[in-house]
């Protein structure tokens, strides 16, 4: 969920709810529903880049949280080698993905505390 001061989510202090449609290219939703049946137990994690044109490309990245299960935590050189192949593309952040394997697509208070990009989308797979 991306932050923004249109409507307040329910129940979640400091989470905004965009009421603008977001329009995220179908090569990239498949691949994103892929990677989470892939990884049916934990929690799968990533970004998502854009550029001038829209969303371009998913970057999935190494879930290093000690429990993977309920948990993800972007793997450090993860992010940070993913973040520079998006420099190079001339590409930026667009959004931040994880999995809830078995619960619906709705932030956790851990996903609410560690929300660290306010202007980035946040984006929960539940297969």
């Amino acid at each position: 969920m991306a932050r923004n001061k249109v409507a307040q989510g329910p129940g979640l202090p400091g989470v905004w709810k965009s009421l603008n449609a977001v329009r995220i290219p179908r090569p990239i939703v498949d691949e994103l529903l892929r990677l989470a049946q892939t990884s049916p137990q934990e929690e799968i994690c990533g970004l998502i880049s854009r550029d001038r044109h829209g969303y371009r490309k998913c970057y999935p990245v190494s879930n290093r949280a000690r429990d993977r299960k309920h948990y993800f935590m972007l793997d450090p050189k993860g992010q940070i080698d993913a973040m520079r192949t998006m420099r190079r593309h001339g590409e930026e952040l667009a959004a931040i993905y994880h999995s809830h394997p078995d619960s619906p697509p709705l932030p956790s208070p851990a996903d609410v505390a560690l929300h660290e990009y306010p202007d980035v989308l946040y984006l929960i797979i539940s297969p």
